[in-house]
């Protein structure tokens, strides 16, 4: 049991580290040219997995095309890629594109918080006074690196804030959406984020057909295939594979480990140059989330 357990937090650790390794995949590619687009990323990222993982859960006998039997399930699988995996990705990638991939995870890790008021809201289900604390937290530790400890001016563009509060709000609907249905069990995890993918793909295509010009030189399709199988591909099957040794919170709590992997490399690979306020704005994100996730028994008695 032991063993296993290892073997799970092993297995999700390298998952979240690959997700953060890829922000720096998509900035190299940035930087390789600028005519490559956060849209282009999107949209080439998005078919190409979903192609592969509609493939992989075939072989896997998940019998993905039983979906469009059940025209309800189709649906909210659709909207699981429009709603969900549009905004996590695209909004993500022009965070990374405009910004940097450590600014883009840390502002993607407050997704959890967006759940949160989700549920208090529209559930009625009332937030605990640790998930209180921890939203208080979160937003400084936002608002810190927002302006690097400068209240009275703004040090990203609004842009990047903008679309990295989009793509955290987009962590929220990946979960949401088809939460119901992963719950009952009735479709596959596999096959709903290989036709989430797929579709998301297909639609943002649909809407913007005109590609730019990119250049075949091997950054860029280094680049490329590294969003693609270390963001992608490795990651979720990694994933996938730790939930069956460990539980959900170990997982979420090991999920700082995605953050942590972009700054770190955003500093090492692309001389980022982080200010005293961006490391602590940073971790006070990261420690709030980490913090939602532990049970503190005090606390809990009092919020009862």
């Amino acid at each position: 049991m032991k063993d296993k357990k290892i073997l799970g937090l092993t297995l999700v650790i390298t998952a979240c580290t690959f997700w953060g390794i890829s922000g720096l995949f998509a900035k190299g590619l940035f930087n390789a040219s600028s005519s490559i687009t956060s849209l282009w990323l999107t949209q080439t990222r998005m078919i190409a997995s979903g192609l592969i993982l509609v493939l992989f859960s075939q072989l896997k006998g998940d019998r993905p095309f039983l979906i469009f039997k059940n025209p309800h399930d189709a649906w909210v699988i659709f909207a699981y890629g429009i709603f969900g995996l549009v905004p996590v990705q695209y909004a993500y990638f022009l965070v990374v594109q405009y910004g940097n991939a450590s600014i883009a995870t840390v502002l993607q890790f407050v997704g959890p918080f967006f759940i949160i008021a989700y549920q208090a809201i529209f559930r009625h289900i009332p937030a605990r006074r640790i998930e209180i604390i921890c939203s208080i937290i979160a937003f400084i530790g936002v608002f810190t690196i927002a302006t690097h400890g400068n209240f009275e001016q703004m040090a990203i563009s609004p842009l990047v804030l903008v679309f990295g509060i989009i793509s955290a709000i987009g962590v929220a609907t990946n979960v949401l959406i088809p939460q119901k249905m992963l719950q009952e069990q009735r479709v596959p995890s596999l096959v709903i984020t290989a036709w989430g993918l797929l579709s998301s793909g297909i639609v943002l295509l649909a809407l913007h057909p005109a590609q730019p010009h990119v250049p075949n030189n091997a950054q860029v399709w280094i680049c490329w295939l590294g969003v693609l199988v270390i963001g992608t591909l490795f990651p979720f099957e990694m994933a996938n594979r730790a939930l069956r040794y460990i539980d959900a919170t170990s997982f979420s709590l090991m999920d700082a480990f995605e953050p942590l992997a972009a700054t770190i490399g955003s500093v090492l690979i692309f001389n980022l140059q982080m200010t005293d306020a961006d490391w602590i704005g940073s971790a006070l994100v990261i420690v709030a989330v980490l913090a939602i996730n532990l049970k503190i028994p005090a606390i809990e008695k009092k919020a009862e």
